[in-house]
């Protein structure tokens, strides 16, 4: 039975199914739960190939960080207004992976269970975009709960 529940969040509709399920465990389970986000810089690293000329990359990075703040602070009042006390967790980015931050992380905050929301692509599109879930699959210690939108 899991005590440390940690639910790893974006901006997508199927991180709020995976947030949604998170709370619904805490809540049956009587869990410590942790909601969090990785601030993904990764756009950004395009700063090198010319794209510094056009964006003020600091500000960019100021309001990346802000608006994962907001993010995890709605998730929060989110779990309070459904009977779920949650503590939240903003990972900052390191050069790595989105799934190693998040395990990292999920390790650090002693979790024994990630809830994140997957896309379920398949094929040329998860080629292109990657899967943050399928990583998690791969490099994760502690179980994982993996929500499909659909």
């Amino acid at each position: 039975m899991s005590k440390r529940i940690f639910a790893a969040i974006d901006d997508s509709s199927t991180s709020q199914k995976a947030l949604d399920e998170a709370v619904r465990l805490a809540k049956a389970l009587g869990a410590e739960l942790c909601i969090a986000t990785a601030i993904d810089e990764g756009p950004l690293m395009q700063h090198g190939m010319g794209i510094g000329t056009f964006v003020d990359i600091d500000k960019m990075k100021l309001e990346m960080r802000q608006a994962s703040m907001a993010l995890l602070e709605q998730a929060v009042a989110s779990a309070a207004a459904a009977g779920c006390r949650a503590e939240h967790m903003l990972i900052e980015p390191d050069q790595r992976r989105i799934a190693e931050m998040i395990a990292d992380a999920a390790g650090q905050w002693n979790a024994d269970l990630v809830v994140v929301g997957t896309h379920g692509r398949r094929g040329f599109e998860r080629m292109l975009v990657g899967s943050v879930a399928e990583n998690l699959v791969r490099i994760a210690t502690t179980s994982l709960m993996l929500v499909r939108e659909k």
